[in-house]
């Protein structure tokens, strides 16, 4: 396979750029592309045969659901069974942003999305780009980081090119992302927030909100 290099300034993406890479997704190709924090893998969510070659790439636990990126709150509607008072708040105060918020999964949500207790965890990106390239392709995009399970997150688009030239369709170029710590992932299936991974956000931030 030859991977593409796609130069992109993520502040003025050129919406055909953006629609260049919708293309790719939407024929089940795996595009590796920048974020607020480190590069990450998306594939178009609900394809198992883009999901599972994800899973390959990453050499990740197939027990491991999929972090989401969604457009917005109609999106995550879509995709949620149900969504508690505390998501909301949630989501006002922090979304678009670097927390990733887990809730119960829509029944009609592939099992591959879903974990054990059926949940999915998905955030809204900063980047305007992204969040129209979710748009683009009418489904979820995939927000696992690009590397290999276990190992260290990749910020520099060389040494996501060094681990996966020949084996992705297309590296978006955006230059060196931020890096630091990755995305909060707060637990809401039990109600209650339940924090599960502090990154960017600091638990304090999260449960200090009136409510929670």
């Amino acid at each position: 396979m030859r991977t593409r290099i796609l130069p992109l300034d993520a502040r003025e993406a050129d919406p055909r750029l953006v629609r260049e890479i919708a293309a790719v997704l939407l024929e089940d190709g795996i595009v590796a592309y920048p974020t607020e924090t480190f590069y990450g893998l998306g594939a178009a969510a609900l394809s198992p045969k883009a999901v599972s070659n994800v899973y390959g790439l990453k050499k990740r636990d197939s027990g491991k659901p999929l972090p989401l990126m969604v457009s917005g709150l109609d999106m995550a509607r879509e995709i949620s069974a149900s969504l508690p008072r505390v998501f909301w708040g949630l989501a006002a105060e922090f979304w678009p942003g670097p927390l990733t918020l887990v809730v119960k999964a829509s029944l009609s949500l592939p099992g591959f999305l879903t974990g054990l207790g059926g949940s999915v965890a998905m955030r809204v990106p900063p980047a305007a780009w992204i969040r129209r390239l979710v748009d683009e392709i009418r489904q979820p995009l995939t927000a696992t980081s690009a590397n290999i399970s276990g190992r260290n997150e990749l910020s520099d688009p060389r040494d996501v090119e060094a681990q996966f030239s020949g084996r992705i369709a297309l590296i978006v170029d955006g230059g060196p992302t931020p890096g630091g710590a990755p995305s909060t992932i707060v637990d809401l299936t039990s109600g209650s927030p339940r924090v599960l991974r502090v990154g960017v956000i600091a638990a304090e931030e999260i449960l200090a909100l009136p409510g929670d």
